[in-house]
């Protein structure tokens, strides 16, 4: 099977930048992991894109712009092909070894009840300023299919996991969990099941920017100073959508970000440190079984007070391992752009992206706008 080199471009909830990988694959099971950075979002954009939230969120046509989110899906355009043009040149790639591009864009309304989605970033001027093909908006297809357009990575994660030293081999089966703004879950077992979890690092982001001392939780470094008040995770699980099972996916605005001048700085980040692993605890009890090993990839892996409490809650419930990404073998940084990479490849050979048992959607299908350079 003839491998395909491919980039893959991923902006996520957290907005913080693009996350670029490269890979080379046939789309099935052979993959070979490249080079991958992260290209940050600065401080105007970040406020661009706060703005583009409140405008889209009226939106009720995908292909309808309002002058300001034309402006921003040009300006965030033009950002990936900046950031594509400097990932060549520091690995020193040349943009005609690049088969095909698998663009996300940014995410700024998902509201999958409705089966309506919009990612701003303009395919057609990304391949024709990089002179690669591009493969983007690739929810749409699944939701036109009674899917809910995430989470898409579940088909790479299945992929890596064949992959695994032999060391984590024997602990089946394995659940890999992407902490972004979100948290979502993917099980890799008798079946490939996959669905968000709840709050990742979105309202901790949240939390800190709320109290203007920066944008993150660095090392998690303020919430290993405070102390956890429960009533506050309980009242955020008490959330109907919790109860949910299919569970529906999540948009960034579904938990309303925690605002109090009576709780302190470093309190508010631990009590939402520990959100992040009880709704991953409570997603993990959803599954057909307890997943003997959790593999932690995306920002949150990088919070040791989350981490801490994953391995808490984990072994008082039988789990044999939690292990960053790092530790099985991964770029926990890249896996999602990675996935974007391979699920290019998948729709360029017209193999399913999504299934039943990771979006809800009807039957397989493959999915993404393909754009010639």
């Amino acid at each position: 099977m003839t491998l395909r080199t491919a980039l893959g471009m991923m902006s996520g909830t957290s907005m913080d930048g693009i996350d670029i990988a490269l890979i080379r694959t046939d789309g099935r099971d052979k993959v070979e992991r490249g080079p991958s950075m992260m290209f940050p979002y600065d401080v105007e954009l970040r406020s661009k894109l706060k703005r583009a939230l409140v405008e889209a969120a009226g939106m009720e046509n995908r292909d309808e712009r309002s002058e300001f989110l034309r402006e921003t899906e040009r300006w965030i355009t033009k950002l990936h092909v900046k950031g594509i043009e400097h990932f060549l040149e520091e690995n020193r790639l040349s943009a005609s070894t690049v088969d095909v591009i698998g663009f996300h864009g940014q995410t700024v309304v998902h509201r999958p009840n409705d089966g309506f989605t919009v990612q701003l970033g303009d395919g057609d001027l990304l391949a024709a300023q990089t002179g690669i093909p591009v493969v983007f908006d690739m929810r749409a297809n699944d939701m036109a299919h009674g899917g809910q357009g995430a989470p898409l990575a579940p088909i790479y994660h299945q992929a890596l996991a064949a992959s695994l030293e032999e060391s984590n081999q024997n602990c089946q089966p394995v659940m890999f969990i992407n902490i972004g703004g979100i948290s979502n879950i993917t099980y890799v077992g008798e079946a490939l099941i996959a669905f968000d979890a709840g709050p990742g690092n979105g309202l901790i982001d949240q939390w800190i920017e709320f109290n203007g001392i920066g944008q993150f939780d660095e090392g998690g470094k303020l919430a290993s100073k405070g102390r956890v008040i429960q009533d506050i995770v309980n009242e955020y699980m008490s959330v109907p959508w919790f109860g949910e099972n299919p569970r529906r996916s999540l948009d960034r605005g579904d938990f309303p970000p925690l605002q109090s001048e009576t709780v302190s700085i470093e309190d508010g980040a631990r009590t939402l440190a520990r959100l992040t692993a009880e709704s991953i605890l409570n997603s993990a009890k959803l599954l057909p079984h307890m997943p003997m090993l959790w593999i932690v990839c995306g920002g949150g892996r990088n919070n040791p007070v989350i981490m801490q409490d994953l391995r808490e809650l984990a072994q008082k419930n039988g789990v044999l391992k939690v292990i960053t990404a790092e530790a099985g073998g991964f770029n926990g940084d890249s896996i999602e752009a990675e996935a974007w990479a391979y699920m290019a490849v998948r729709s360029l050979e017209g193999l399913p992206l999504t299934f039943p048992g990771t979006t809800g959607v009807s039957e397989p299908v493959s999915g993404g706008v393909y754009v010639a350079a």
